[in-house]
């Protein structure tokens, strides 16, 4: 692993909870974060660039409501 992509596998990417904690039934996301259960729960056990993946997929999620 070079020196780049090691740095970015390290960073601490931040939650996108903003405290609004209540799930939508018919999207079955939550309506503060956009994240699904599963990637709720998974979060902590994510590496930075699965959580970059995650947060990638919000704007298009967002843009759906």
């Amino acid at each position: 692993m070079n020196g780049t992509a090691r740095a970015l596998d390290e960073e601490v990417v931040a939650s996108p909870c903003i405290n609004v904690c209540k799930m939508n039934p018919a999207t079955g996301l939550c309506e503060g974060c956009l994240r699904s259960l599963d990637e709720i729960a998974s979060w902590s056990a994510y590496s930075p660039a699965q959580k970059r993946a995650v947060l990638a997929l919000l704007p298009a999620r967002e843009k759906k409501l």
